[in-house]
């Protein structure tokens, strides 16, 4: 581990629970739990939970978000990696750690977020962490980043009640689009392909997110 990136101020011990526990709840996919282990989750919120970092558990952060369970971050993203995409995007950048995650693992990662606070947060925090191959600005998620697209693949950590029609238009022919669907009493995982006539859903697991909302906020 490279303490230069923040993560010395906990045992190599912890961190290496994390990634047994992940293992043990079926993460199998060996470049992800490298990239769980190389990015430092302590940095990605309020100092006061820091000590929280390594559990696998959603923990808040500012402004009522949360960043993600490290398994949901692991699955989401071993399923990404199934689809070896070149060029990301992300719905709801949080505390950056997802984008972060991505980042360490593809070539192109852009993160839009709804929170203009949130957005600058993060972003200091990339620059700091030397990831300068994510990209993150405010907007609202539901139109996505289209001067940016087609993306290879649309990741989102916020749960819609219906899927974003424009997002899906940002897509390729073959990309995927994976996100929480559903309200706040009960959400899936779901895998989107778009195909040459339509497209393709799969639901794959039972998760909660926060909702996934239209607009921006500026403080």
């Amino acid at each position: 581990m490279n303490s230069a990136l923040g993560i010395g101020m906990t045992s190599q011990r912890t961190r290496n629970r994390m990634i047994t526990r992940l293992q043990e709840k079926g993460i199998q996919d060996q470049q992800v739990l490298a990239a769980m282990s190389i990015v430092p989750r302590h940095l990605f919120m309020d100092e006061a939970m820091a000590h929280r970092a390594y559990e696998d558990t959603a923990l808040p952060i500012k402004f009522g978000q949360t960043i993600s369970q490290p398994w949901v971050v692991a699955r989401m993203t071993e399923i990404v990696m199934q689809q070896t995409p070149k060029k990301v995007l992300e719905i709801g950048t949080g505390s950056g750690y997802q984008a972060a995650i991505l980042g360490q693992l593809i070539e192109k990662v852009f993160s839009v977020e709804r929170i203009d606070n949130l957005t600058k947060i993060a972003r200091r925090r990339f620059i700091q962490l030397g990831y300068m191959n994510v990209r993150t600005k405010t907007g609202d998620g539901f139109l996505g980043w289209e001067s940016e697209s087609p993306f290879d693949l649309i990741i989102a950590t916020a749960a819609p009640e219906h899927v974003p029609i424009k997002l899906l238009d940002q897509l390729k022919v073959g990309g995927m689009m994976l996100l929480p669907l559903g309200d706040n009493k009960q959400q899936s995982l779901v895998k989107i392909i778009k195909t040459e006539t339509g497209f393709e859903k799969k639901i794959l697991d039972s998760v909660m997110f926060v909702p996934f909302l239209p607009g921006v906020i500026r403080k």
